[in-house]
């Protein structure tokens, strides 16, 4: 039975964490395209599944009447771009590893990772709080029946009034605020519980521990991705096609620039 201990700092079945700088980040990118201009039909595929869900989200609230919620669900929907970017984590690591590229064997593996189910559920859940917050404060701030009958009525009541205005500082705040939050809790968890057999609970330390040690290299990290996913999802969400598989592959080789390989030490921040 494990006892708790006095130290801060991490136990020794956790896996070591390394810093990283700018240039870590930068040759991340450089290798996340390198995956896609060798596997692009993975890439292609699964920014094609991520695009038609922005899409198909859109169009429903829009059916719904409800096409103000649009400005936030795609703001929302970025934060679960690493969950659904599992399967581009596995292509590169079994090209990594030399292995072949295989769908069924691919998605054999990410189902047989059990604990990612609860790292998906996390990120979910997250998605939630973020919607029911922006509801929450379109009530405090526009009303309790606030209604538009188009997404250009809710922009200029937006825009034109202070409460509107106020509601908007807010909301993207608090955006930021969730986004960095599942941002610290998620960046390495995803692919570590694909490499190792840990918990959700431990992948999730270590994603945080990540952030810790490499502040500002993992902000900038985020930045990038941030920047990368609105400018993609202008269009249409048809530049997600080919960001996120980027992104994606990118992902990976930054988490193998983060944790160290099984036995080394950890690097103290």
């Amino acid at each position: 039975m494990s006892t708790i201990s006095g130290n801060a700092g991490p136990r020794k079945a956790d896996p070591a964490v390394r810093k990283i700088t700018a240039a870590d980040v930068v040759e991340a990118m450089i290798k996340g395209l390198r995956d896609f201009q060798a596997a692009p039909l993975y890439g292609l595929a699964c920014g094609a599944l991520y695009a038609l869900g922005g899409v198909l989200i859109l169009l429903s609230v829009t059916a719904l009447g409800m096409s103000y919620l649009a400005y936030p669900l795609a703001a929302g929907f970025a934060l679960i771009g690493p969950f659904v970017a599992i399967g581009l984590y596995e292509v590169s690591r079994r090209r990594e590893a030399g292995e072949p590229l295989a769908l069924g064997a691919i998605f054999a593996t990410v189902k047989s990772r059990g604990e990612i189910g609860w790292m998906a559920f996390v990120t979910v859940f997250i998605f939630l709080m973020w919607m029911y917050q922006v509801r929450l404060l379109m009530a405090l701030f526009l009303g309790l029946n606030v209604s538009f009958a188009s997404f250009d009525g809710f922009i200029a009541a937006v825009l034109t009034t202070n409460a509107g205005l106020l509601f908007l500082a807010i909301g993207n705040l608090d955006g930021a605020v969730l986004s960095l939050l599942l941002f610290s809790l998620t960046v390495v968890s995803f692919p570590l519980l694909l490499e190792r057999d840990v918990d959700f609970i431990t992948a999730m330390i270590t994603s945080v521990r990540a952030v810790v040690t490499s502040p500002l290299p993992m902000i900038g990290w985020a930045a990038v991705i941030v920047v990368l996913l609105i400018v993609s999802a202008l269009p249409a969400f048809l530049g997600l096609i080919v960001t996120l598989p980027v992104l994606g592959h990118a992902t990976w080789h930054l988490y193998r620039r983060i944790v160290a390989p099984i036995g080394e030490l950890a690097a103290t921040p």
